[in-house]
């Protein structure tokens, strides 16, 4: 086999993105405490997201509007306003499509370009540079660019220098730069995994590079491995510009009126949220493999638990019996603040095959007749011809995602 090609990539993160909208549109807010919060009165009073002269101050992303104001009582306090936000992305990613066709939004402000046939006439420090001067020239937007051989690289690169930052992040430096590092500090690891890992003695990225390959797939699977690879340097996820119409979960969560410990009024909001998520897997037209339920409490200690299905579910009953058997387990009978249901580990519909036991069996044959039936029209006139529920297709006839149609897609319109 002949050597790798090696590629060249970027990771444009923009700087406090909200805030720096707001800027742009306000240029008298500019080097002035920002923040972009939720609405107090209603209980979403949580910021999202601050300049970085109000970071000074101490303030914080999920940090309380009344705390951030305690820590910066000049703090100016500004609604989010998610259709400026999305012109803004719209205009900066054409930008970046200006440089190359491969380029992959991951989030309203981030994305990856692969720029390797560049290099053929200009340097990648270059490009970088253009694109950042661009961005801030003609979008008054500032942000930081990693360089890097792949994604993984390339977006610990882009988080070194903040703001108007440009890092260049050889796959050489990782021993030096990298593995000195705690494990928290490691894109992709949160504070579960790193708990997890430093139970086995792993306390730095460099601990993780040379751990042990069976202990690790013991403790975390198939990622775990994956992990010790990123920790060494390796990632070959190619940047692919249809990623962004695909999805790994469907959620829904909701803040409660007020803090409520009655069982049956939250039973009562896990209904409707397991009736938003079926709607929404059926839009999507897939199957959950599992159910996770989040649960903040009154003094925001947030709880995640997820139990897997036995056959692919999609209907609300299906949804809610999972919803409402790990609630009732894990639910410490505290004032509970937020409820949110997720459904992941998705099927699409001709993969989401049951495996019939005693107790569905009965229920499956007596639907044979009609599955029968249905599968001779498929043949006959194809296998979209009988859709149950709605579909979400856009015009290229891909599944949209929540994020192409609240920030890509000019038709998009936020819900």
């Amino acid at each position: 086999m002949g050597k790798r090609k090696s590629r060249i990539l970027l990771h444009v993160d923009m700087n406090c993105f909200y805030a720096s909208v707001e800027m742009a549109y306000d240029p008298s807010l500019k080097g002035k405490p920002v923040a972009i919060a939720g609405s107090e009165e209603d209980r979403r009073g949580i910021v999202v997201t601050c300049s970085y002269e109000a970071r000074k101050f101490g303030v914080k992303t999920t940090m309380t509007v009344r705390e951030a104001k305690r820590l910066c009582p000049q703090l100016i306090i500004l609604p989010p306003n998610f259709e400026r936000y999305k012109k803004a992305s719209q205009a900066a990613f054409a930008i970046l499509r200006e440089y190359t066709d491969l380029v992959e939004p991951v989030s309203i402000d981030e994305g990856y370009l692969d720029i390797t046939h560049r290099i053929k006439f200009e340097h990648p420090l270059e490009t970088a540079k253009s694109i950042q001067n661009r961005l801030l020239d003609e979008l008054d937007l500032p942000c930081s660019i990693g360089i890097a051989p792949n994604k993984f690289l390339a977006k610990t690169a882009s988080d070194m220098k903040k703001p108007l930052g440009i890092t260049i992040l050889r796959k050489r430096d990782v021993p030096r730069l990298l593995w000195p590092l705690d494990i928290h500090e490691m894109h992709g690891i949160g504070e579960r995994t790193a708990e997890k890992l430093k139970q086995i003695h792993i306390h730095t990225i460099g601990d993780l590079a040379k751990a042990n390959d069976v202990q690790l797939r013991m403790l975390l699977g198939i990622n775990g491995l994956r992990l010790k690879e990123r920790a060494n340097g390796n990632d070959d996820r190619p940047v692919d510009p249809e990623s962004v119409y695909e999805f790994k979960s469907v959620g829904n969560s909701t803040t409660l009126p007020a803090d409520s410990s009655d069982e049956g009024e939250l039973l009562l909001v896990l209904d409707s949220l397991a009736e938003t998520v079926s709607r929404r897997l059926a839009n999507k037209r897939v199957f959950a493999g599992r159910i996770q339920v989040m649960i903040r409490y009154h003094d925001r200690k947030t709880v995640t638990r997820s139990e897997k299905t036995e056959n692919p579910v999609r209907g609300r009953g299906e949804i809610f019996s999972y919803a409402r058997k790990i609630f009732l387990k894990h639910w410490t009978g505290s004032p509970v603040r937020l409820l949110g249901i997720t459904a992941d580990e998705l099927l699409e519909e001709g993969q989401a095959f049951k495996q019939l036991d005693l107790f569905t069996y009965e229920k499956e044959e007596k639907s044979g007749q009609l599955a029968k039936a249905i599968e001779k029209l498929k043949e006959k006139y194809g296998k979209n011809i009988i859709v149950k529920g709605m579909t979400d297709y856009n015009k290229e006839g891909l599944l949209t995602s929540s994020f192409s149609k609240d920030f890509l897609d000019e038709s998009g319109i936020r819900k």
